[in-house]
């Protein structure tokens, strides 16, 4: 890990590298160590949900605990490979809200890293071995860089203060929205999918004051809005 720490403490970048690592307790661990602008350690996930074959046949061990990590532009949350699969994990992170998932695989996981995006409102980095696309997706399931048969890595920018909302009673918020802020917002519609993702573009002021100036509800409050217009009145 030593060779990643310098890098990033000279590019002054944060750096996830997934390894098999010995733990204390002399087992092995599928994990992600995440690495930060000082070249430490600033957390490390290790994998939830082995293969079989990861157990039983090379003893590693499964990982108990999601963490999400504070880092200086936001938080970040690990998945590996198989633990797409899984919904005991990603209903901790929609309960965690991160602001970005790391996920490592020898599997791509295909229509799971959109579902994972979305179902947890967050941006979603793959990094995918074996030829398959690697790719940034948005909190809306939308491909913004990717990897291509000519060159295995991408990059790209990335906006965290950003906000989903669903169309219901937010449509006719949207154009005024944009009137007033210009090139300071960013709204995408991916399509099919009844909800759009608002960015803030400039740092004059936050997604959050532009989404609270025009009433503007975010998915999830809408969610348990409609949840509880179920039993009107508060009856059970």
């Amino acid at each position: 890990m030593r060779f990643f720490s310098d890098i990033a403490r000279e590019r002054r970048c944060y750096i996830a590298y997934p390894t098999l690592r010995l733990q204390e307790d002399r087992s092995w661990r599928n994990s992600v160590a995440l690495i930060d602008r000082n070249g430490d350690l600033a957390g490390e996930y290790a994998k939830n949900h082995l293969t079989l074959g990861e157990i039983e046949d090379y003893g590693v061990a499964c990982g108990t605990e999601a963490p999400v990590f504070d880092c200086d532009f936001g938080k970040v949350a690990c998945a590996i490979c198989f633990d797409l699969n899984f919904d005991r994990l990603r209903l901790q992170y929609v309960e965690a809200k991160p602001d970005l998932i790391l996920f490592p695989s020898m599997y791509h996981g295909g229509l799971m890293q959109p579902y994972w995006a979305y179902s947890c409102r967050s941006h979603f980095v793959g990094a995918i071995g074996g030829g398959q696309p690697s790719a940034v997706l948005s909190p809306v399931g939308e491909v913004l860089a990717s990897s291509t048969n000519y060159f295995d890595y991408a990059t790209t920018t990335v906006n965290l203060d950003c906000a989903v909302v669903h169309l219901d009673y937010n449509m006719a918020k949207l154009a005024p929205l944009k009137a007033k802020y210009g090139s300071k917002v960013k709204i995408a519609d991916p399509g099919y999918l009844g909800s759009v993702l608002i960015s803030c573009e400039t740092d004059e002021c936050t997604v959050l004051d532009m989404i609270e100036a025009f009433h503007i509800e975010r998915l999830d409050d809408y969610l348990e809005r409609a949840l509880n217009g179920r039993h009107p009145g508060g009856a059970k």
